[in-house]
């Protein structure tokens, strides 16, 4: 099993949702984040005085699957939320231990 970690922009994290629902992905975890990467942020004019926004916001997407659905999720992911602008955001694969259904108490992917 595989949690998938995407950091979006939030405009595409709709797109996202139904680009999963589609392959039968049934539960996303969302939160919304700043941050900033390649781009460090950018200035804006408020009342006619700038400043640095230096944390942009974001949308981080978690999501367990199973190790036979990895590839088509990110591939998903990745077709959805690319706009092939600077800040698109980044996608993380990491390898999950062990998931339990707390209601239920199954394990493994019978629990995602």
């Amino acid at each position: 099993m595989k949690l998938i970690t995407a950091i979006v922009k939030p405009f595409k994290l709709d797109d996202v949702r139904e680009a999963l629902s589609e392959l039968g992905v049934s539960g996303v975890t969302v939160t919304e984040v700043k941050g900033f990467g390649r781009q460090k942020g950018h200035t804006e004019l408020y009342r006619g005085a700038e400043y640095v926004v230096d944390f942009l916001p974001k949308a981080k997407v978690e999501v367990a699957v199973a190790d036979t659905l990895l590839d088509s999720a990110v591939m998903a992911i990745s077709k959805v939320a690319n706009t092939g602008k600077i800040g698109d955001g980044k996608i993380f694969v990491t390898n999950l231990e062990q998931v339990i259904r707390i209601r239920t108490g199954e394990t493994g992917e019978e629990a995602l």
